[in-house]
């Protein structure tokens, strides 16, 4: 008996190192790429507050619903989960929420977890009380909707990681440069470019139509559309991320629910690649690039009248045909690297002077009806909600590489110009940036562009130091440096 248990364990073992095992010597087999996605309806109840205007409106039509879509991506060594979220823009403490529930139920490290918003400006909004001072709070309450979305957010993870396997991925880039236009000129002098606080800008946003004192452009546009491709061994797609620097899209009626161009590109592109089928569990999502000061409106003219809803569909129509046709030769890896950075930075708010809360003061004891500018209580009725903030605000930046790969972020509504500086100085072959990205802390402008003036810079509309852009987009390279040092060393593919 003894011999013939010896002679047994001795075949196993001949058969495992030779058909197997690994043998000594040998490394065991590099682990291959897993992935999954999945979308969460994000839809609130009709009534909510849509805020994409001057004043809010409450929905009162659900074109099409909201999502929260989500790709889980696994090297073997650790994963990284992306999520794109129908919404003008979802807080700090929402997403933190979010993140929270998702790390309890996947132990997918926050700091590997990116939440980004669309900036659709037909969505309920997920904000809050924005500008009152409850928004200064150590853990502010989560409203109903913020608190149905969080959880929505961290289902929709979970739900992606349940969905893992085996993949490959790919990576590209092609451009729609017709459809992103500038929305901030400068002007010939006149009482176009005054501004709430009683000065004069250089540059106005959005001036009409065919306007006889349109001078130039007062900055660059992006019209490159990145996207990131992940699918089955089989071939099947299982989710695409592309970026593009478009602010949204528009001609929505009033109180009408819609995911705007992020949702319609969702949908074209499925149904370009054959993905439209009620089975099918394949996810499409289009995050917003640095489109601050960027939208579809060429102010010189000649764009046609079109019928609610069609001018989004040709947009996204024309970006999902640009993502389609640059996959079909791209090379497929299903060994990949998957690294994170993530810091916290802290900036200085701009401060409320006692000038300015003078001037508020004055500017809301007029009679509404007779405003010395159209948005001066707007931004009269924000400067007094900012009183009591503390002096500096903690935002979160975000770094994270795919292969040769590289995706930035930003908690701010950037300008074109400061993702075009990140593309032109990354160390990586590809480099994209997204917006809104944990957290909605309101425009970025450079320093240049602050100098011009024009809404995007107006306290209420950006509230954080001058040099903000400089001092996070350095930050961000450096970040991307390091994830390249990383690579390098470790031999990372």
């Amino acid at each position: 008996m003894r011999t013939r248990a010896f002679s047994f364990l001795l075949c196993v073992l001949v058969l495992s190192a030779t058909t197997g095992g690994a043998a000594a010597g040998e490394q065991s087999p590099e682990p291959r790429l897993r992935a999954g996605a999945a979308t969460s309806n994000v839809t609130p109840a009709l009534g909510g507050d849509i805020v994409g205007g001057w004043a809010p409106i409450p929905a009162t039509y659900v074109h099409d619903e909201l999502h929260a879509r989500c790709l889980v991506l696994d090297d073997g060594q650790g994963r990284l989960a992306i999520v794109v979220v129908d919404s003008l823009g979802v807080p700090r403490h929402v997403v933190e929420h979010a993140k929270a529930l998702a790390v309890r139920h996947t132990g997918i490290p926050a700091e590997r977890i990116l939440v980004s918003a669309t900036h659709t400006h037909s969505a309920t909004s997920a904000l809050g009380s924005r500008w009152s001072p409850a928004e200064y709070e150590q853990a502010p309450a989560l409203d109903p909707y913020q608190q149905f979305l969080a959880t929505r957010i961290a289902d929709g993870i979970r739900r992606a990681v349940a969905n893992l396997r085996p993949a490959q991925v790919a990576w590209g880039r092609g451009a729609v440069p017709d459809e992103v236009f500038n929305r901030r000129w400068h002007m010939k002098p006149g009482p176009h470019l005054r501004n709430p606080f009683g000065g004069t800008d250089r540059v106005q946003m959005n001036p009409a139509v065919g306007s006889p004192d349109l001078v130039e452009p007062a900055g660059p546009t992006d019209p490159e559309v990145a996207f990131l491709a992940v699918r089955g061994t089989d071939g099947r797609p299982i989710a695409v991320l592309a970026n593009y620097s478009l602010h949204y899209v528009g001609g929505v009626p009033q109180g009408h629910v819609s995911a705007d161009y992020f949702g319609v590109f969702a949908r074209t592109l499925a149904r370009l690649l054959g993905e439209d089928r009620a089975d099918s569990t394949f996810v499409a999502m289009l995050s917003n690039g640095t489109s601050g000061d960027i939208n579809n409106v060429d102010v010189r003219g000649g764009q046609p009248k079109l019928p609610p809803y069609e001018r989004m569909e040709r947009v996204a129509t024309k970006v999902a045909a640009e993502v389609y046709k640059g996959l079909q030769l791209l090379p497929w890896r299903d060994q990949v690297t998957l690294a994170s950075a993530q810091r916290v930075v802290t900036l200085r708010r701009r401060p409320v002077t006692p000038d300015l809360q003078a001037w508020a003061r004055a500017a809301l004891a007029r009679p509404a009806d007779a405003p010395a500018h159209p948005r001066e209580r707007i931004y009269a009725e924000r400067i007094q909600g900012s009183g009591g903030a503390p002096p500096t605000l903690d935002v979160v930046l975000q770094a994270h590489r795919i292969g040769d790969l590289a995706i930035a972020t930003f908690p701010f509504e950037v300008f074109a110009e400061i993702g075009l500086e990140i593309k032109a100085r990354t160390p990586f072959p590809q480099t994209f940036t997204t917006s809104l990205a944990n957290g909605s802390e309101g425009y970025l402008p450079t320093e240049r562009q602050h100098a011009l003036g024009g809404y995007e810079t107006w306290l209420g509309t950006n509230r954080v130091q001058l040099d903000a852009a400089r001092l996070m987009t350095n930050t961000l390279l450096g970040m991307l440096a390091d994830l390249k040092a990383q690579a390098t060393s470790a031999g990372a593919r």
